[in-house]
């Protein structure tokens, strides 16, 4: 997990500071936490927004005409006025329900179709070439750094399972970053032991289903 993205590093400090992160994460948080300064101060940055949530109001007392023109229009004429609570039970209240609407809204943003797994596929001399991401229905690639492809070839993403035989998961979109689709068979590889590898192939892909060219980039596909 790339934890310098300005967008997963709000996500992780929100996730951290409402106490939604799971007892694993949050260890893991923690240890980047001793590392990291930045990652510190946006933190801090959280947990003094939700605390200004608490932070105490000034009463406005209600004008007294109000209170007569509302008199004034209840039926019958004999008037029940029920006990005044407190203002100050009324402020927890309030502070309580936007605590939990920005805990909800925070943790719909960052469960919403979050990766579970990534690779960083490297070439022949040890290079990040391509990022790979697997969601739920389908892996989002993205270029790092991909040597020119002639356009009657395409480049051709493989899982390598145990056993070694190469299952194809897609041609990679022109320009390599994009999304490649997954088939429920496909799906089911992700999460096994799998390594990743990208061949050089015939525009479309393999007309074999093996690898056909050389063998460009590979990398490992690790949980998140």
């Amino acid at each position: 997990m790339n934890y310098q993205t300005p967008t997963l590093r709000r996500a992780l400090a929100a996730d951290y500071a409402i106490g939604l992160m799971p007892a694993a994460a949050r260890r893991r948080f923690e240890q980047l936490l001793l590392e990291d300064a930045a990652l510190r101060v946006e933190l801090a940055q959280w947990l003094e927004s939700l605390a200004s949530l608490t932070d105490a109001l000034p009463e406005q007392p209600v004008p007294e005409r109000v209170w007569q023109g509302i008199t004034a229009r209840i039926e019958p004429q004999v008037l029940h006025v029920p006990e005044k609570r407190p203002f100050w039970n009324w402020l927890r209240v309030t502070a309580a329900v936007c605590s939990l609407v920005v805990a909800v809204a925070l943790g719909v943003i960052y469960n919403r179709d979050n990766a579970r797994y990534s690779a960083t596929l490297l070439s022949a001399d040890a290079q990040p070439a391509l990022k790979v991401e697997a969601h739920e229905n389908y892996l989002k690639v993205e270029a790092l750094a991909l040597a020119a492809v002639d356009q009657r070839r395409s480049l051709e993403l493989w899982a390598i399972p145990a056993d070694g035989k190469p299952i194809s998961l897609g041609v990679i979109p022109a320009g390599g970053s994009g999304k490649v689709e997954l088939s429920a068979a496909q799906k089911a590889l992700i999460g096994k032991p799998i390594a990743l590898a990208v061949s050089l192939e015939p525009k479309g892909g393999s007309p074999t289903g093996q690898p056909t060219g050389p063998v460009l980039y590979q990398g490992a596909l690790a949980a998140l």
